[in-house]
């Protein structure tokens, strides 16, 4: 596990509890549904939520899997300067990894999403997306509530909306109502894409 090296209470975030309230809000899970879940107790995860209870890293782990996220999430590499910074300031070392199901990545489809919103406490969500070559979101398009746009760093991307299918290269950008359906690909056979984006409200890819 990439996080083993730091699986200490001294580098664990400072403010867990709201990290974990954020994350199960943003997931549209209510505390039972966590608890079923995890096999926590609801009290159990109330205080937890609160900073009342310090979890054990077994229970972490059992939380970052019903939340669908990595539990280095919570291990940033950089405690001290997180610790000074955090709510406003995302170094890149300690950009946090999504994932968006019980699967634990989207690797298997060359997809890799990082946050570089200081926290998911607000109502915009700034990430960066990293293709790799022949990757997409899926063979499928979906659809969610609010905004979203971004801009094209580096390769190529192929964006699906509302079955019109567009080529973006390094420099283009996009923005489209998320209702819309759509789908993210990489269509080069040998280059990386790279993709910043925002969406508002906050909502994690499914």
């Amino acid at each position: 596990m990439a996080a083993n090296k730091a699986l200490t209470q001294d580098h664990v975030l400072s403010d867990l509890g709201s990290e974990i309230r954020q994350l199960r809000k943003v997931r549209g899970i209510t505390l039972q549904q966590l608890a079923l879940a995890t096999g926590k107790s609801v009290g159990f995860l109330s205080q937890v939520e609160r900073n009342l209870t310090k979890p054990s890293v077994a229970a972490l782990q059992d939380i970052s899997e019903a939340l669908s996220i990595h539990i280095g999430w919570f291990f940033p590499d950089d405690p001290a300067g997180s610790s000074k910074e955090r709510e406003y300031i995302v170094r890149q070392q300690n950009r946090r990894r999504l994932t968006y199901s019980e699967i634990s990545g989207t690797e298997y489809l060359g997809l890799h999403d990082s946050l570089l919103s200081a926290n998911l406490n607000g109502e915009l969500a700034l990430g960066i997306s990293r293709y790799e070559p022949g990757a997409s979101t899926g063979d499928d398009s979906y659809d969610h509530d609010g905004e979203e746009a971004g801009l094209v760093l580096s390769g190529t991307l192929e964006l699906t909306i509302d079955r019109q299918q567009f080529l973006l290269d390094a420099g283009d950008s996009f923005s489209f109502k998320s209702n819309l359906q759509h789908r993210y690909a990489n269509p080069s056979s040998t280059e990386e894409a790279v993709v910043v984006w925002a969406n508002t409200p906050i909502t994690l890819r499914k």
